[in-house]
């Protein structure tokens, strides 16, 4: 497996990394506004996945990126 990203591939994890972040912005929000306990408990493990991924991504980014 190739040690560094190609310039292409670090664009595209850094636009899906933003994308990631406002979706989890939206869904924590709207967590806090839903009345409906099951529209609730889906959003908020919506958060927690969204939260995992963005690590996932920074992680590899970081491990990944540096040569770019």
């Amino acid at each position: 497996m190739a040690k560094h990203l190609a310039l292409h591939e670090t664009l595209d994890l850094h636009e899906l990394l933003a994308f990631k972040n406002l979706c989890l912005t939206k869904t924590t929000t709207m967590s806090k506004l839903a009345q409906d306990e099951e529209l609730r408990t889906m959003l908020e493990a919506d958060t927690a996945a969204g939260m995992q991924h963005i690590q996932q991504i920074q992680q590899f980014l970081t491990n990944r990126g540096d040569g770019v």
